[in-house]
């Protein structure tokens, strides 16, 4: 595991996973949600984006999280580990009302400066309609990767935990799900 991608829903831990992974393995996370929506949360153009994420791809190890869709298949492609994280949908919004509160009017840990936290009803939707609006177009592009990606599927909090101690004791290798 050198070239590791994270997904999921939004909420479903994607930065904090990231951010594990990096401390246990020494490689560095980037959080494309900070790299990608610049102050008072204008977005990146797409080929901002796409040279942005192009850079990263290149370097010999990475992590990176985030979704974004429209450049999804360039950090896939390159990824030798796909993990998804596929929890329930209560958790996912249960997560993302807690974050809005914690930093409420701060940017978070895994935000650009000057993209402070608040109420954001259209991302709450986007969460709540993730599965049946996202989810099936994510399992399907996981379906179609390379024969040599390792592809990772966790469903629930304790198999984060389960795979991520598999990753202090070395077990990581042959990991699918």
């Amino acid at each position: 595991m050198q070239k590791i991608l994270i997904i999921g829903s939004g909420g479903s831990g994607k930065s904090t996973l990231a951010r594990n992974i990096s401390s246990r393995l020494g490689i560095e996370a980037h959080h494309l949600d900070a790299l990608l929506w610049k102050p008072n949360w204008v977005p990146a153009t797409r080929q901002e984006q796409i040279v942005i994420q192009t850079e990263l791809i290149e370097r010999t190890s990475w992590i990176i999280d985030g979704n974004y869709g429209g450049t999804l298949d360039l950090r896939m492609e390159a990824a030798d580990t796909i993990l998804y994280l596929d929890l329930p949908l209560i958790v996912c919004t249960y997560r993302v009302l807690k974050r809005m509160i914690k930093y409420k009017g701060k940017a978070r840990p895994d935000m650009e400066t000057g993209c402070e936290e608040r109420f954001d009803p259209k991302f709450l939707k986007w969460v709540w309609n993730y599965p049946k609006s996202q989810r099936p177009d994510v399992l399907h592009r996981l379906q179609s990767s390379r024969a040599n990606q390792n592809i990772i599927i966790l469903r629930s909090r304790a198999e984060v935990r389960d795979f991520l101690t598999s990753i202090n004791q070395g077990e990581n290798d042959d990991i699918e799900t």
